[in-house]
């Protein structure tokens, strides 16, 4: 297959398209699972519902203020570019750097492994608890041998051209998102026992709990106990780990700016679109939550699995079959739709000079062939590593850090380039994205103080691309 058949993207995708590639990236399996965590760590359903209205805040504001970076540089690379064009090259090589190193590569293993984990409940010597071979330090499993064959299967259709990948992305993201919003009418409807009176009782009186596990190795609750203060501040952060994973990866359909229809006007307002309404559905889905099981239950469920509790109380026969479909629909579009954008991050930093060449190089189908491939390469071996849950939670913060960069570079750009172009500004602007900053700064503050274990780590991983930019460009020159 020719590599090189032309030489730019062609722009094919829709309001609806670039809508859907938002939201399905968004919702992957964060949802069903880290409701669980939150409540342990904060113990009360008003800080519950507040850490996700929070985190819809944040997104959301993120969202709109990255609407006007879009519409003055409308080409692939997205987040990338901005930073490049506020900062200079290193900072958007740091960026870019990271993006393939981790922060789209582990997210896509995780995500991938995330499906596995839950074709088990039908296919158990498929799971993640199946060992195939043990090399020592090295053990591999059925469920990441599946994760690594769904990301090579996404990454060849994506190859295949743009609208391949953008018919998977809206089959799937409308099936979970259909399914979603059905689960959350049913459970205020067919549940047999609402708890609702009983969990709001906790109101906002903050709790903790870290629990214990008994000699099954499920995790159980000990004896909840008031924080207030710098505790609070720091189970707030500690939480928002969870949730801004959840929601994480909405700035995707940036990356893909080239291929866009109008994009100074579809991917602000994709952007905008695509948040509320994931915004709206994780918020639903807690309340849900909350009707349908007791507060501690939402705490310490099987294996974190907070949904499949749910639906086992609203579906008593069928609960966790239908969950295990659901997150495996939804888990799949996700991928779908993180592979199809983060090659394009590869490709503008390849014709920067700042990675591979032939990453640069589009396929006669008009996509860059070998920067997904690359990509897929990279995520395979976080797969079979293990340790991409531990790469996210150290990532978050770095994560964080880049998107208050960005947003700061909306006041850069505007005495920078004050006559250039503004199809779009950012909404509430001097306000919203100063928020933003200030939310964004003071989750990052308390991660440090009070979880530093989730800082450090992704810190070095950022700091190794800074001899790596420099070799990039002595090889360059």
């Amino acid at each position: 297959m020719s590599q090189a058949n032309t030489s730019s993207f062609k722009p094919t995708l829709s309001l609806t398209d670039a809508t859907m590639i938002v939201a399905g990236s968004m919702i992957g399996s964060g949802i069903f699972i880290v409701s669980a965590d939150i409540t342990r760590n904060v113990g009360s359903a008003g800080w519950l519902i507040a850490v996700w209205l929070i985190t819809g805040f944040m997104t959301l504001t993120a969202a709109l203020s990255y609407g006007e970076l879009s519409a003055m540089f409308p080409k692939a690379g997205g987040q990338y570019v901005y930073l490049k064009e506020a900062y200079n090259p290193l900072v958007g090589f740091l960026y870019g750097w990271s993006f393939f190193a981790v922060i789209q590569t582990g997210t896509i293993a995780a995500v991938g492994v995330a499906f596995s984990k839950f074709l088990a409940h039908f296919l158990p010597e498929l799971g993640n608890d199946y060992l195939l071979y043990d090399f020592g330090l090295l053990k591999i499993y059925s469920g990441q041998i599946v994760a690594i064959v769904i990301i090579i299967l996404l990454t060849y259709i994506n190859s295949r051209g743009v609208k391949e990948g953008k018919f998977i992305q809206t089959i799937f993201t409308s099936a979970k998102l259909l399914a979603l919003l059905g689960l959350i009418v049913f459970g205020f409807v067919l549940v047999k026992q609402s708890y609702w009176a009983e969990n709001w009782k906790t109101g906002f009186t903050a709790m903790q709990d870290f629990g214990q596990k008994n000699v099954s190795g499920a995790l159980q609750p000990t004896m909840w106990k008031g924080i207030a203060g710098s505790a609070l501040l720091g189970a707030i952060a500690a939480s928002m780990v969870g949730s801004i994973f959840s929601s994480d990866a909405w700035n995707n359909v940036t990356f893909i700016a080239g291929e866009m229809k109008n994009p100074k006007r579809n991917i602000g307002l994709s952007l905008f679109l695509g948040t509320l309404i994931v915004t709206v559905i994780y918020v639903s889905a807690n309340l849900m939550y909350l009707n349908v099981l007791p507060l501690n239950e939402i705490a310490f469920p099987k294996d974190d699995r907070v949904a499949v509790a749910a639906a086992n109380q609203i579906f008593p026969s069928i609960g966790t079959s239908l969950i295990a479909i659901l997150i495996m629909v939804s888990t799949f579009g996700c991928n779908n739709g993180l592979i199809l954008a983060g090659a394009r991050v590869y490709y503008t930093m390849s014709k920067d000079g700042l990675f591979f060449k032939k990453a640069g190089t589009l396929n006669k189908n008009g996509v860059p062939q070998w920067a997904l491939w690359a990509q897929c390469v990279v995520a395979a071996i976080l797969c079979l590593s293990g340790k991409y849950g531990d790469l996210l939670d150290m990532i978050s913060f770095v994560v964080v850090i880049f998107y208050v960069l960005t947003i700061i570079g909306i006041f850069i750009l505007r005495k920078k380039m004050p006559d250039a172009e503004r199809p779009y500004k950012a909404f509430g602007y001097p306000v919203l994205p100063a928020l933003y900053i200030v939310l964004g700064l003071s989750f990052c503050a308390l991660l440090v103080a009070f979880k530093p274990q989730y800082t450090w780590p992704g810190l070095i991983i950022v700091l190794i691309g800074i001899p790596l930019y420099f070799a990039a460009r002595k090889k360059e020159a």
